[in-house]
């Protein structure tokens, strides 16, 4: 004979293994959370209900304002040390390197991008496959968008694409720091 709390045990091994079990008991789950959630919500509370209370002061800016955050000035001219290569013929150097990618190794390939390269960009290459390179060729200067005295934007029109250069010049000496390309 089988005592009951087997009896029961045997029951509940039923109702969890039925889905319609599974969402009896996730109902009922739900419906204590909701009737506890009832019972705080009956008592007084300090907190106040979303709505209630005095609308939030507006705030307003005036743009004739001289300390506006935005900084109308251009960014300052890139700068670089005497004897260092200006930083459209290192885009140039990179991107003609960058290019020149058939039959080739990879670390042959990645040699050639060093002289020009950070020290991250240059771990970020190692290992890079230069059968990848979707460009063969340069086909127009690169056009430089100054970001601030020792960081620029260089767009090099190449002949499937534009190569996206961010030189970086902290000491006065411009190397590439950031690659991105578009096709389009």
């Amino acid at each position: 004979m089988i005592g009951m709390p087997r009896i029961v045990e045997l029951g509940l091994n039923r109702i969890f293994r039925s889905r319609w079990g599974v969402a009896l008991i996730i109902l009922a789950i739900i419906a204590a959370v909701i009737g506890i959630g009832r019972l705080f919500a009956d008592g007084e509370s300090n907190v106040p209900s979303l709505g209630a209370g005095s609308p939030a002061p507006a705030i307003s800016v005036d743009p004739s304002e001289d300390d506006s955050v935005i900084d109308s000035d251009p960014p300052p001219s890139p700068s670089t040390s005497p004897g260092r290569a200006q930083p459209e013929t290192v885009a140039y150097a990179f991107a003609s390197a960058w290019s020149n990618h058939k039959g080739v190794t990879p670390k042959a390939w990645r040699d050639r991008l060093l002289p020009n390269a950070t020290k991250n960009l240059a771990n970020e290459l190692d290992g890079v496959d230069p059968a990848g390179v979707p460009a063969d060729r340069v086909v127009g200067k690169p056009s430089l968008v100054p970001v601030g005295a020792t960081v620029v934007n260089a767009v090099v029109t190449m002949d499937s694409g534009k190569l996206n250069l961010r030189l970086v010049a902290p000491d006065g000496h411009w190397l590439v720091d950031g690659i991105d390309w578009d096709g389009s």
